[in-house]
């Protein structure tokens, strides 16, 4: 009995599956070997493309032929075993060899010149059908690009909706990935450490595992958050219809510090009021170093007769103001009844004025409507006509603003000042719970000079920080009666202060 060589392949279990086009193969293949008196003394099963190069399993079984283990092989049909010449051209040898190779679906005698011509013909044929499909493919996928779409698999943080739909952000990962930009971009933090950093706090790749070192450096590289897509081997880029998660700045801010340009020093020791305190006496900044496991600061100018300042000494002063901050019982009450009544009369305000900007709108539109009558009619010449259209363009446009500012400018300064007054009522509280690095930024928001005299913190708080601290107060601290006169004038400076901060945070 002749032994011989199997070989079955489909181009992927995704594509093809393992329970249709394998079994079938094989079950052929078996069929013709018992009718022909061939013994299959191995299988080669491929679950790999044949239109490249390089497939494992194949170069295997023609090195095992070339060294005689087989009489043969058995093969389902031509573009079964090869796609590609060069392949078609290693079958090609091992013929020329003597060595048998069957393609048992096709009724083709390899041996004689005719059915090896056919053969080579059909593999032609083959090798022409994929270059044909990997242009079309190609063409699909450029098409996509140029639609500002991405058609490969959605990176992390952001969902697949489906061909032909721009990506959509993941609301949960996003916030992680703009995390992990903005904390690599401090230069602060190795890959390393951020990649546990971002685990910790609940960066998943698509299979809901960590983000490795590769795969955080990949997104950290990839223009694809800022709203650009750029093929990784052919570097071409476009743009994008999906919406970005980072800037342009922080992303390039992020390639500056992976490229070594802007890599912050690390710090051996974390300093509150580093470069934030100054010396009362020659106006330089104070300089913190450790003694005795405390905290101090130095003035190192020539000749200052400045001496060192506790940490703790600072941090009392400046705990202190904040204190001051806090509002009693009845200040609160007052402050969340003021702010109620506002918005109440800013939202009827609202109402009042979008229905009258409304009704103009239509006059202007009726008007627009009349005038282009009437010179359909001949009662204008173009020129007139022109003019006046003009004229309530400009009108309807200047209309529509109004009404955008309208919806966004009182209930916005009215939500910045509750914002920052819960900010001030709790700066004591939070300041007490907070890393040193969140203390430090709150000493940033708060103070506009800190200053530092032998034992004695001079402290100016930041505007609008100054209006609270100087709010009228009695000596046992509760507000004077006339109350709503007080604090209206305090509100006032706020509203004012807040309504010209435009849109900034």
């Amino acid at each position: 009995m002749k032994k011989y060589f199997s070989y079955l392949r489909v181009s992927s279990a995704r594509k093809q599956g393992d329970n249709t086009s394998l079994p079938q193969q094989r079950e052929i293949i078996k069929s013709f070997a018992l009718r022909n008196n061939i013994e299959i003394i191995r299988e080669f099963q491929e679950k790999e493309t044949a239109a490249k190069r390089g497939r494992t399993l194949f170069n295997e079984m023609i090195k095992e032929l070339k060294k005689r283990k087989a009489e043969g092989v058995l093969i389902h049909k031509i573009d079964r075993s090869a796609r590609n010449l060069k392949d078609w051209a290693d079958l090609g040898e091992l013929i020329d060899h003597d060595i048998d190779v069957r393609f048992v679906s096709e009724n083709i005698d390899i041996r004689s010149r005719g059915g090896r011509l056919s053969a080579d013909i059909q593999a032609v044929v083959a090798a022409d059908y994929i270059r044909n499909l990997r242009e079309e493919t190609k063409k699909g996928f450029y098409g996509r690009l140029r639609q500002g779409i991405y058609p490969l698999p959605a990176p992390v943080g952001y969902q697949d909706k489906g061909k032909g739909n721009p990506k959509e952000i993941d609301s949960l990962q996003a916030r992680f990935v703009r995390k992990a930009f903005e904390m690599y971009a401090t230069g602060s933090w190795s890959l390393d450490d951020l990649v546990e950093k971002m685990y910790d706090l609940g960066l998943r790749n698509r299979r809901g595992g960590k983000v490795t070192r590769n795969g955080l450096a990949t997104v950290l590289h990839n223009p694809f958050y800022m709203g650009l897509i750029q093929l990784q081997v052919s570097q071409e880029v476009f743009p994008g219809k999906h919406h970005p998660i980072v800037s342009k700045h922080l992303f390039d801010k992020v390639q500056e510090v992976l490229g070594g340009k802007a890599t912050e020093k690390k710090l051996s020791h974390f300093f509150i009021f580093r470069k934030l305190a100054r010396c009362r006496l020659c106006g330089h900044t104070l300089v913190g170093e450790i003694q005795k496991g405390h905290v101090y600061y130095r003035c190192h100018s020539k000749n200052c007769p400045q001496k060192t300042s506790r940490e703790e000494l600072i941090e009392a002063a400046f705990t202190k103001k904040l204190k001051q901050l806090r509002f009693n019982e009845a200040e609160n009450r007052y402050f969340r009844e003021w702010l109620k009544r506002s918005y109440q009369q800013v939202l009827e305000f609202k109402e009042t004025q979008h229905k009258a900007l409304s009704l103009r709108l239509e006059q202007t539109k009726d008007r627009m409507s009349r005038i282009a009558d009437a010179y359909i009619e001949g009662v204008f010449d173009k020129e007139t006509y022109q003019e006046k259209r003009s004229a309530l363009l400009l009108e309807e446009k200047d209309i529509e603003e109004k009404m955008e500012h309208l919806d966004r400018s009182e209930s916005k300064t009215l939500g910045k000042i509750e914002k920052f007054l819960e900010l001030a009522n709790n700066a004591y509280l939070t300041y007490k719970l907070a890393t040193p690095e969140e203390k430090r930024g709150l000493v940033k928001i708060v103070t506009s000079n800190l200053s530092v005299e032998d034992k004695n913190v001079f402290i100016e708080l930041n505007f609008p920080f100054k209006v609270i601290e100087n709010r009228p107060k009695n000596i046992n601290g509760t507000p004077y009666r006339a109350v709503p006169r007080t604090f209206l004038l305090l509100l006032s400076q706020l509203y004012e202060y807040f309504s010209v901060q435009g849109d900034e945070e």
